[in-house]
């Protein structure tokens, strides 16, 4: 199924993120998260693409196919560009087509630390990723959207201007950068319906259970760290057990605002710790199914 088509659902999409294991680490380590996550039944989990410049899709693949092969839960694989060739990005979407995976998330992708400036570029924007698919294959496309403006943009209306033209391209659902305070995310959305930017929005949240993490994290993408928030990650810092419960509460709090605004969907960014997200949604078990999307 097309992800796409799932937002007709009545009530907000719950979706899940994972990432394939380091290189030195075995790809079996993710299958008992897979196992987890599919007992909390998740409208689709996604599967990142290979960090810090890779094009590499083999375990991205692998992944996707097992989550909607064996568990029949629609995957979203990741695709980045930034490095590909046309050849490169048409590879990949066959071997997704013949591995049922329907859906993707087009991203620009992160340059490898090793490129040179004068690589000629065949991909300069998530843009042209998705008009590629758009034009050459049948998948229900995603993109990445920022509530707080992506840290290479020069303005936050510059971005929104390039996030219209990723929807006109061929972008059939968002799914929001992290971020930490929700009066962000009701600003943005008073922006995208000024910009007539109707397709639906699934909400990024990353539970916090580590200082450093969130951090390194924020600083690579910008987001702003609230008051509250930073005396919640200070106070707890030396203390893992107590962090994580705050951390799990923090989200929580943030996603029952979240739906009582109204939103298409809530993506959590496990981390690949499935605990973390079975509480949560034990936490938010009652408002997620008495909420219907108005």
């Amino acid at each position: 199924m097309k992800i796409k088509n799932m937002y007709n659902k009545e009530t907000p999409l719950i979706s899940f993120e994972i990432f394939p294991p380091k290189k030195e680490t075995n790809i079996e380590s993710i299958y008992n998260t897979i196992d987890v996550l599919s007992g909390l039944n998740p409208d689709f989990i996604s599967v990142t693409y290979g960090a810090g410049g890779s094009n590499d899709s083999s375990k991205t693949t692998k992944i996707a196919s097992i989550i909607k092969n064996k568990y029949n839960i629609e995957a979203l694989a990741h695709l980045t560009c930034i490095t590909s060739t046309k050849d490169d990005i048409e590879n990949t979407l066959n071997t997704f087509k013949k591995n049922n995976i329907n859906n993707i998330l087009a991203l620009r992708g992160d340059l490898p630390s090793n490129f040179s400036k004068s690589n000629k570029l065949e991909y300069g924007y998530a843009s042209d990723l998705i008009a590629h698919i758009k034009n050459n294959q049948d998948f229900s496309i995603g993109a990445a959207c920022y509530p707080e403006g992506h840290i290479d943009c020069k303005s936050l209306h510059t971005d929104l201007l390039n996030l219209r033209h990723k929807v006109n391209v061929g972008a059939e659902f968002l799914i929001t950068q992290l971020f930490f305070d929700n009066e962000y995310f009701y600003k943005f959305k008073e922006n995208l319906q000024e910009l007539k930017i109707t397709v639906p929005v699934s909400i990024g949240i990353m539970p916090v259970i580590n200082k450093n993490q969130v951090l390194r994290i924020t600083s690579l993408c910008g987001t702003t760290l609230p008051d509250k928030f930073k005396r919640m990650i200070n106070k707890y810092e030396n203390n893992p057990e107590a962090l994580k419960e705050a951390g799990i509460a923090y989200a929580t709090e943030q996603i029952i605002d979240l739906i009582s605004y109204g939103t298409d969907g809530i993506h959590l960014y496990t981390m690949n710790k499935p605990e973390i997200a079975q509480k949560i949604l034990s936490n938010i078990s009652y408002i997620r199914n008495t909420n219907k999307i108005s």
